[in-house]
């Protein structure tokens, strides 16, 4: 494993921890060279998820770009990054358990959608007016009395 600062490729296992999700382990790590630690998670490899998108292309799932728009919708809000990374877990095994492999990036939307309701009401409309793509302030207004 690469050290995240200074890419030497001697690092040592300081501690491992399984994940909620057992499908992941947590290592923390330390540099043998710049001593900095850093903290990777191993995941079983497994077929990979198509998402279906609303103009009917397909692409493949990513942990990242899922990521990155839950973490856009959490700026300056209580949603901590261990919450982003658990919404993330907890969302692919979701998907993972899914009948098929095909699955529709409304479904996935629905998902984050519901998690972030239950963390923070800000980064909840945050992400439901780009994943809901609300065209007035008409449609933001119910989903907001919504909350109320």
């Amino acid at each position: 494993m690469k050290c995240a600062y200074c890419d030497n490729q001697v690092t040592e296992v300081v501690e491992t921890r399984d994940n909620e999700d057992i499908s992941v382990v947590r290592r923390r790590r330390e540099c043998v060279k710049c001593g900095k630690r850093f903290t990777t998670y191993e995941r079983v490899e497994t077929i990979p998820i198509t998402v279906l998108k609303k103009d009917n292309s397909r692409e493949s799932f990513n942990r990242e770009k899922l990521r990155t728009g839950i973490i856009k919708a959490a700026e300056k809000t209580s949603v901590m990054h261990d919450d982003v990374e658990q919404i993330v877990s907890e969302v692919e095994k979701e998907l993972r358990g899914a009948e098929t492999t095909e699955i529709e990036s409304r479904k996935i939307g629905e998902l984050v959608a519901n998690k972030l309701k239950k963390k923070d009401k800000v980064a909840f409309i945050r992400f439901a007016s780009v994943f809901k793509e609300f065209v007035d302030v008409e449609e933001f207004k119910k989903e907001l009395q919504k909350l109320l």
